[in-house]
């Protein structure tokens, strides 16, 4: 009984003499190589167990470290060892140490589909602590795994590798929308990655509709000049936030917040979204065609939504973009225009879808703004905008309230 104690306790003492050690003698000091001396006296699998964690504790999120004395020697029994969680200890450290004999192992358990998944997932993420040229390729091949994809994808943005874009162009329409949205972000971290994809979109290789607003704002806070007008032409307007709309949506999401754990109410968000959104919105089930299909969007952000829904215009797709008609009997025709093919326009209002004969259209303007109002809050109560923001945040459709 003693002994499990004392067992227990070590990574506490362990941590303690790390830590003090760290501080006076640098990350490989005698304190370190003591802890393994220690290890290679008790070959006790629980006993190595938790010097090995008090030791990983200690060291944090510190990389690139030399390897306490001892510690090459005892490495490969470490690894080896019939205790999961020792060899994904002894691996975690050994990359921290710069060790070739963990880089290898931990390279071999991800790569090996036959082994648990979250085993391969904890060694990838231990790899990508330390630099190394070679893990883009084994990324890009994980990307093919639907287990290993998530992580793969966002290690992938880690790297500037000329073969990253590619290789996930190739496979993004075969992926589910969670792994397209990450395949997104991915492409979205770093100039050189954005081009691909800003061409991509051009060819309709990848859907322009799955590009959202927020992705649009990050593409253009790369700040390059070149890139943000292909991304103008191709995909559609962006205005920068100002301060007062910050302002506004932190308002907002102040207000939000004070409804409690559960701000609002879905089934009379759902009722209120009917009256004021679904004349031209699609979402689940129901809705108009003028505006964007809301259900696959990022609703589950709140400032994606308060964005979007208090300044509409802020972020505009070509093909929501408003445009005007003016005709020669004198009828001006607002919406979006669906064609221009032909001898006629089609274009949707928010009432009905009209084809008009270019020879009775005298002037055609189309604007940077959409055919969604700025100001939709301002005529519901404060219930009413708490209640709209928890339906549209909703992953499924709710029924409406029970008619009284």
């Amino acid at each position: 009984m003693r002994r499990r104690t004392i067992h227990a306790l070590l990574p506490w003492w362990v941590c303690f003499f790390g830590l003090l050690d760290l501080g006076v003698h640098g990350a490989s000091g005698p304190d370190l190589a003591g802890l393994v001396s220690l290890m290679q006296q008790n070959g006790g699998a629980e006993f190595r167990r938790d010097v090995l964690a008090g030791m990983q504790a200690a060291l944090g999120t510190r990389s690139q470290l030399p390897a306490p004395a001892g510690w090459i020697a005892l490495e490969p029994d470490l690894i080896a060892s019939s205790d999961q969680e020792t060899r994904t200890l002894a691996q975690s450290l050994g990359l921290t140490f710069g060790s070739p004999v963990a880089r290898a192992s931990a390279k071999t358990l991800v790569s090996n589909s036959q082994k648990p998944m979250p085993e391969r997932i904890q060694a990838l993420a231990a790899l990508l602590q330390v630099p190394d040229p070679g893990l883009p390729l084994l990324l890009q091949s994980l990307c093919s795994e639907s287990g290993m994809r998530l992580a793969a994808l966002r290690g992938l943005a880690r790297f500037d590798h000329d073969k990253t874009p590619p290789a996930i162009l190739a496979e993004y329409l075969n992926w589910p929308p969670e792994h397209r949205r990450e395949a997104l972000n991915t492409l979205a971290s770093r100039p050189s990655y954005a081009g691909p994809l800003i061409d991509a979109l051009g060819k309709q290789q990848i859907p322009r509709t799955d590009l959202t607003a927020d992705l649009v704002r990050q593409l253009r806070s790369l700040n390059n000049p070149g890139l943000n007008s292909r991304l103008t032409e191709i995909w559609g307007v962006v205005r920068e936030p100002s301060q007062s709309m910050n302002t506004e949506i932190e308002s907002m999401k102040r207000a939000y917040s004070a409804g409690g754990s559960q701000p609002g109410d879905a089934s009379r968000g759902r009722a209120v979204f009917n009256q004021t959104c679904a004349p031209c919105h699609r979402l689940f089930d129901s809705g108009g065609q003028v505006g964007p299909d809301l259900t696959g969007s990022n609703r589950a952000d709140l400032d994606y939504l308060l964005q979007n829904i208090l300044f509409p215009n802020a972020v505009v797709p070509n093909e929501y973009r408003q445009t005007i008609l003016e005709l020669r009997d004198g009828r001006v025709v607002t919406g979006i225009l669906k064609s221009a093919a032909g001898d006629l326009f089609t274009i949707q209002t928010q009432a009905e879808l009209l084809n008009l004969p270019k020879k009775e259209v005298i002037r055609s303007e189309t604007l940077d703004s959409s055919m969604m109002p700025e100001g939709l809050m301002v005529g519901l109560d404060e219930r009413q905008q708490r209640d709209l923001i928890y339906y549209l945040g909703r992953p499924g459709q709710v029924p409406l309230p029970a008619s009284k």
